[in-house]
């Protein structure tokens, strides 16, 4: 990956941020994009530069009536000159459940969760003909999260979009997936939320953002792989946990 360039969606903070530094680290340059995390974005572009790489951040409200997929990828390619990898990392957890959910809560969701990692990859694709692709997903994307509806709608979207992109852009580009579970605790969340759902997975223990990094740069590296999921679940997704 050295002298690579990767761009990473929602690459500021949470697990996008692990995803950032794992990249710097096996020696390729960062593109960190993010909506309203402007010192988050900078701080960490500044820790990275420290390793001997490359980083810069822009600014994309993925929400808004005027974002332009193709903008981000040519700003992305003016300030680097070469992108090698696109990381889909960012997203929204709404809330919302089977009898209350409505089409704006469910479109919202998509938009941001599906369809704009979608447009950039088919982006990605036009400008820069070759490199990898790595959707992030959730390990409940195979079953329901009830009070999660439209998020898990638009991961189970994004889940089959990562495959017809993987037949589609073959050859000269690979499109894979990471499938996190208990990992990190939703915003306004503390670890408590997250230790008290350890027992829903097989190893009885929750992640961390690191491993869901290391499972990326694992799919980064590979040349014979596409259309497949890695779940960083602990094996939660085998056991088809429903309830949140």
């Amino acid at each position: 990956m050295e002298g690579k360039t990767a761009l990473i969606t929602g690459g500021a903070k949470r697990i996008g941020r692990a995803i950032s530094l794992a990249c710097a680290k096996e020696g390729a340059n960062v593109v960190v994009h993010y909506n309203h995390s402007s010192t988050e974005a900078d701080s960490l572009c500044d820790e990275i530069k420290k390793s001997g790489v490359k980083a810069i951040s822009l600014q994309a409200d993925f929400s808004g009536e005027n974002f332009s997929p193709t903008g981000l990828i040519e700003k992305s390619l003016e300030l680097t000159g070469l992108l090698d990898f696109l990381i889909n990392s960012a997203s929204v957890f709404p809330e919302s459940k089977i009898d209350t959910v409505t089409f704006d809560d469910l479109a919202g969701a998509m938009r941001i969760n599906s369809w704009v990692p979608f447009e950039l990859s088919r982006e990605f694709v036009k400008k820069c003909g070759k490199g990898k692709i790595i959707n992030l997903l959730d390990t409940r994307h195979l079953d329901f999260d009830w009070n999660h509806v439209a998020y898990i709608l638009s991961k189970k979207m994004l889940a089959e979009m990562t495959r017809m992109m993987a037949v589609h852009f073959a050859p000269d580009v690979q499109v894979n997936a990471v499938a996190p579970g208990l990992i990190l605790p939703p915003p306004g969340k503390d670890m408590k939320y997250i230790e008290n759902l350890v027992h829903t997975v097989p190893l009885n223990k929750h992640g961390d953002a690191g491993d869901v990094a290391d499972a990326v740069i694992y799919l980064l590296k590979s040349s014979f792989l596409t259309g497949e999921v890695i779940y960083v679940d602990g094996g939660r997704h085998l056991k088809g946990y429903r309830n949140g």
